[in-house]
């Protein structure tokens, strides 16, 4: 007997919709030069683990290859000191997705059928000329376009990894569900909801995967050159800086079932003093360290900077109900 959508158990994610207003495109900054009146500098971040972390290298191994007891194991990126690490790229990508979502942006990605189909709103498709490009292809980058940041991989503090028991994870299946579309449209963009745990089948109905468990931390550093002062703060927004919406990044695999959830805190960040000395001296100028009290400060200055001025409120608030943590939501039972 076929269910209907009133019975089905709830879905494990949320669309956040599209802002009415076209998307402002306009010409980036460039990288000719390091310009005076914008913002350059380096985030040093911590990444905190809060449900189990596995971000695929799409290599499947002996356990004994990597020391788990398991006989085959799905791997991450593990290090020659044997420090798990998340590649620059996976970071960029799920940062880049809450910068999208916050601001009037264009997707970053669509995928072929639906671009063929015309399911994709006009105005959303990815930005393909430089001279004219949405808030985040501005930042993040975009076709010929290198962007204004610069991730480095994260590596994790400790060594060693945790082993988990992923379930199977169906497809998506959009065209199976009407919340996706609007009058034949996508409707938003898709997020998975943070929980308070990630589901783990155990070792007779799981498939082994190579993570990092609850509390592991990872570091790494986020480069920045030529912003704005309302693109830093929707930067800070998106890496939970505000305390009015304290989202959580998901990161990598599993994310249906609960996992990937990450907390990040900024330890500090350092501002070059002297750009012009930096480069026409042997010597480097010392960097304007923030740390403590002036950190906030800055965070604060910058965060009202971007409400101001390019945050999306409607989607903020969207974006935010699915990706608060702490969450009390449990994960999903039954079909993944």
């Amino acid at each position: 007997m076929t269910k209907t959508p009133s019975e089905l158990p709830p879905k494990p994610y949320q669309l956040v919709s599209f802002p009415k207003e076209r998307p402002n495109l306009q010409r980036p900054v460039g990288h000719h030069k390091y310009l005076s009146d914008r913002l350059h500098g380096t985030l040093y971040l911590s990444l905190t683990v809060q449900t189990s972390l596995h971000v695929s290298t799409g290599l499947v191994v002996m356990g004994s290859d990597i020391d788990s007891k398991v006989s085959l194991i799905k791997t991450m990126v593990q290090g020659v000191d044997q420090k798990l690490s998340i590649q620059g790229s996976s970071l960029k990508g799920c940062i880049r997705s809450v910068y999208e979502a916050i601001t009037n942006s264009t997707l970053a990605v669509v995928t072929k059928k639906y671009k063929d189909n015309n399911k994709i709103p006009q105005e959303r498709l990815p930005c393909n000329n430089k001279e004219n490009l949405c808030p985040a292809s501005r930042v993040f980058g975009a076709l010929n376009w290198q962007g204004l940041l610069d991730f480095n991989d994260a590596n994790c503090a400790s060594v060693g990894f945790s082993t988990g028991f992923m379930p199977s994870l169906y497809r998506p299946r959009p065209d199976e569900n009407q919340a996706y579309f609007i009058r034949g449209k996508v409707a938003g963009r898709k997020f998975y909801y943070n929980t308070n745990k990630a589901i783990d089948k155990g070792e007779n109905s799981g498939i082994a995967v190579q993570q990092a468990g609850r509390e592991y931390t990872f570091i790494t550093q986020l480069h920045f050159k030529n912003l704005l002062s309302e693109e830093l703060g929707t930067l800070l927004i998106a890496l939970g800086q505000d305390p009015k919406y304290p989202i959580a990044l998901k990161v990598g695999g599993g994310k249906p079932i609960g996992m990937g959830t990450m907390t990040v805190s900024i330890d500090k960040i350092t501002q070059p003093q002297d750009l012009k000395q930096r480069y026409s001296s042997y010597q480097v100028s010392a960097s304007d360290e923030l740390t403590g009290e002036k950190l906030g400060q800055f965070k604060q200055k910058h965060i009202q900077a971007a409400y101001s001025r390019l945050i999306e409120k409607p989607q903020l608030e969207e974006l935010a109900a699915i990706l608060r943590y702490p969450s009390d939501r449990q994960p999903p039972t039954g079909m993944y």
